[in-house]
């Protein structure tokens, strides 16, 4: 099955590079560009995408609000990777509020965001645990904090797995702290995300750290 891959970035050099090596890729191909997220929301209605690369800063649409609007969009959702040249960057914070899947650093290695791709396409989110952590970490201090028992729905073992997975763990790293296999940690955290009304493990972080769950200096 071939991943189709659409580009959204003003800089026409970065949708290059990008194209050359997608386009290289066995299970890959280019199925569009755009200079901004207007141009692609335009594009998008006509030509069919798997997984956006898309830049959290650009003119006339900038990444947050084109992830905004194509999640208001009736029918199937492409998933969407945030394009960042900083590591710290509030707008990239915002974008996965809104509904991205992840976000990459733009002078990443190659083979990073070929296996983001690929990662996204199966269903999951990109997590790179210390630039995710930073991120939140910066931002977080000037969330809300909630009233109430927020993980009341959650039983002892799936807080003890949401703890680890908003710290950034893998289900394998989950397994070796809590001593369960691979399996049960994805069935705990498909309940999690059930139960949380939450899409993926990204977005497991994002709530963590909104509701308190896990704040600032408590992610070591």
């Amino acid at each position: 099955m071939t991943i189709r891959v659409f580009l959204v970035d003003d800089q026409e050099l970065v949708r290059t590079g990008c194209a050359m090596v997608i386009d290289a890729q066995a299970d890959m191909a280019v199925a569009g560009e755009a200079a901004d997220g207007s141009a692609a929301l335009s594009r998008l209605s006509a030509e069919t995408a798997d997984v956006l690369l898309v830049d959290v800063r650009m003119p006339r649409m900038d990444g947050v609000e084109f992830t905004e609007r194509l999640h208001r969009r009736d029918g199937p959702v492409p998933k969407v990777i945030i394009l960042t040249t900083f590591d710290l960057d509030e707008y990239a914070f915002a974008a996965l509020r809104a509904g991205a899947s992840g976000f990459l650093l733009k002078d990443g290695p190659a083979e990073e965001m070929l296996q983001a791709i690929r990662t996204v396409h199966r269903g999951d989110a990109v997590i790179a645990p210390s630039t995710t952590r930073r991120l939140i970490s910066h931002v977080a201090p000037g969330l809300p904090k909630p009233g109430g028992d927020v993980l009341a729905a959650l039983t002892c073992r799936e807080r003890e797995v949401l703890l680890l997975v908003a710290r950034g763990a893998s289900n394998a790293e989950i397994g070796a702290e809590l001593f369960l296999s691979e399996g049960t940690v994805k069935t705990h955290v498909g309940r999690i995300l059930h139960k949380l009304g939450l899409r993926d493990r990204i977005h497991a972080v994002v709530w963590a750290y909104e509701n308190g769950v896990l704040r600032p200096g408590q992610d070591g």
